[in-house]
């Protein structure tokens, strides 16, 4: 077979916009790599701006004493447990409120989505979610930490674009073999839905991981609190030390680079989960956000 012979302009194109990726992929990259020079290296070396790429005077003491401490391990047991427990949550109610407004044919969906669009842009506040909760009685509960995030409009709508393109002939299919349409959701749209079930997944456990807000509101009990929210105490107690001259060296030590080491500990489980689903998520995204 023939090769094809490229236009100068396209090798122009090429070379160009290989230049632009690799500069895109170094400012990504550069922040979390200067994140994890400055969590290894000393008080000293940080407070002279000698930290680049590389640490300077390697020191793991901060890392040692996060992690020796039993509050940070339960921390994040907890953080995995909501992480999990709330994607799976959301997930499940997500597709239960998006399959269904997917079908056209469905015509109280005309005045049903308009009321789930009127939620993106108006709330109640935060003072009546706090009231609301507390009556509940879900204050210092798993699912007080994990109720007010549970469903996301932006992640609804995404989702029923991408439904409203199943082929149809599959379903009248499965309706002709018998199936309820909860059988012809889960045996047909859904496993033919994994790019875009994969992005949820992603984008509800990044958020769940992350999430300290309602830690900080509905969780007193510290048995109870996510990493993030403990980590955002150790910060917090590090940054308003007494005075410095009544401060050990490892304490200023921590003081230091404790922010650094914190980011790293909390991006490091997510860094190592999204390679696995980063197809799914491109294909996902651009698929669920242009179908309709």
């Amino acid at each position: 077979m023939p090769k094809i012979k490229q236009s100068y302009g396209y090798r122009v194109f090429t070379v160009f916009n290989a230049i632009i990726m690799i500069l895109i992929c170094i400012a990504t990259l550069y922040p979390f790599l200067y994140l994890v020079a400055q969590s290894f290296s000393s008080e000293q070396a940080i407070m002279q701006g000698k930290v680049s790429l590389l640490p300077v005077d390697f020191s793991v003491v901060t890392y040692k004493s996060v992690l020796a401490k039993g509050d940070f391990l339960h921390s994040y047991k907890n953080t995995l447990v909501y992480s999990v427990v709330g994607t799976v949550m959301s997930i499940i109610l997500s597709c239960c409120i998006a399959y269904p407004l997917s079908k056209k044919e469905l015509k109280i969906n005309k005045f049903v989505f308009p009321f789930i669009v009127f939620t993106m842009y108006f709330g109640g506040g935060l003072i009546p979610n706090y009231i609301l909760m507390k009556r509940l009685h879900l204050a210092n509960t798993v699912m007080g930490f994990l109720m007010p995030s549970l469903l996301s409009t932006y992640y609804i709508i995404l989702m029923r674009s991408y439904f409203s393109g199943t082929p149809r002939e599959l379903e009248e299919a499965g309706e002709i073999d018998g199936l309820t349409p909860i059988g012809i959701f889960c045996r047909i749209v859904f496993p033919l839905s994994m790019p875009i079930i994969a992005t949820m997944i992603l984008f509800n456990a990044v958020g769940y991981w992350n999430n300290w807000y309602n830690a900080f509101l509905y969780l007193d009990d510290k048995k109870m609190w996510p990493v993030a929210y403990y980590l955002r105490t150790i910060i917090s107690g590090a940054s308003t030390s007494a005075d410095p001259g009544e401060v050990s060296a490892e304490k200023m030590q921590i003081a230091a680079n404790i922010k650094s080491c914190s980011m790293v500990l909390m991006s490091l489980p997510i860094i190592c989960v999204y390679p696995f689903i980063q197809k799914y998520y491109v294909q996902g995204m651009m698929l669920g956000g242009v179908k309709e």
